[in-house]
């Protein structure tokens, strides 16, 4: 037992491979499984047969914990207006192409309704600049983001070249999101590597987009893993992954998880959980100002 924790702590304190302490000028830089250290990088490249496999592992472990660790919240974030988080139905709020906000529309409804009252112009809410006058107006500020490199228009782009049917084009702009870390382009990448024409089918990459998506708190992309990991035979990997899901309050997943309870899969206190956690999401995203827009009825949908 001592023997273990002496070489524990020694390679804590000791490159893994030359044994040189952390002293005085020396630093040392922690391996990515972060078990071991390294004074440089051709001791990590000389130690890296007898440390592979149990880097690998570690490696693995780690990115699991991240994975099944409940997200604080959904990919959408925080309504910048009212600060309330935004509803997972995609059709309870609206992007801004002047400024790249995403607002939700009781703010939107809100804000117009107090224009339209006041005999004011037409200004978006949170940046305040005057609404585009039609497609071609959108298509110009919408541009003018992507320059910025805002990842939210990279991808709007993306869906746009998408719906057009140029999946080249629409594969570079989701392909640049992706590297500034955007959830929903992680999801559409995953759905292209999977199902477009002309993009090469991988699974791979398809599986990894989807983790990257679920990990920055995208429910859909969640509930897909979850339907994935079953149809390899990983039932708890996809019960965890349903769970998850439901708690973002994404009704699907709530579905499924009601679904494998009945049939056994599915603890009593998870169940709970899970109910309890989906509730307190989609109650979360309620407001009087949003709910005037539902009972209104008005659609008022993405802005681009």
């Amino acid at each position: 037992m001592m023997n273990e924790l002496a070489a524990t702590t020694n390679t804590k304190l000791c490159c893994a491979s030359c044994g040189k302490a952390e002293v005085d000028d020396v630093k040392l830089k922690k391996c990515a499984c972060k078990l071991v250290k390294y004074c440089s990088i051709e001791c990590q490249k000389n130690h890296r047969p007898l440390h592979k496999k149990a880097c690998k592992k570690r490696i693995s472990e780690i990115r699991d914990d991240n994975l099944f660790t409940q997200p604080d919240g959904s990919h959408l974030g925080e309504c910048p207006i009212c600060c309330l988080p935004l509803s997972l139905d995609n059709n309870k709020s609206s992007m801004n192409a002047c400024c790249g906000k995403v607002i939700c529309n009781g703010c939107s409804h809100a804000n117009a309704r107090r224009e339209i009252e006041g005999g004011m112009v037409q200004r978006c809410p949170f940046c305040r600049e005057k609404r585009p006058n039609g497609e071609e107006e959108k298509i110009k500020l919408l541009m003018k983001r992507v320059k910025m490199n805002d990842p939210g228009a990279l991808c709007q782009m993306g869906l746009r070249c998408q719906r057009d049917g140029n999946h080249e084009r629409a594969f570079e702009y989701m392909t640049n999101a992706v590297e500034l870390g955007h959830a929903d382009a992680h999801y559409s990448l995953s759905l292209m590597y999977e199902l477009v024409q002309g993009i090469e089918a991988d699974k791979k990459k398809v599986m990894y987009h989807l983790e990257e998506a679920a990990l920055g708190g995208h429910a859909k992309a969640r509930y897909y893993l979850a339907i994935k990991e079953g149809a390899n035979g990983r039932d708890d990997r996809a019960m965890k992954h349903y769970i998850i899901a439901a708690k973002l309050g994404y009704d699907d997943a709530l579905e499924s998880v009601t679904e494998n309870f009945r049939r056994g899969f599915v603890s009593k206190e998870d169940y709970a959980s899970a109910l309890r956690g989906h509730q307190a999401a989609v109650d979360a995203t309620k407001s009087e100002q949003r709910d005037a827009v539902e009972k209104a009825g008005r659609d008022w949908g993405r802005s681009i």
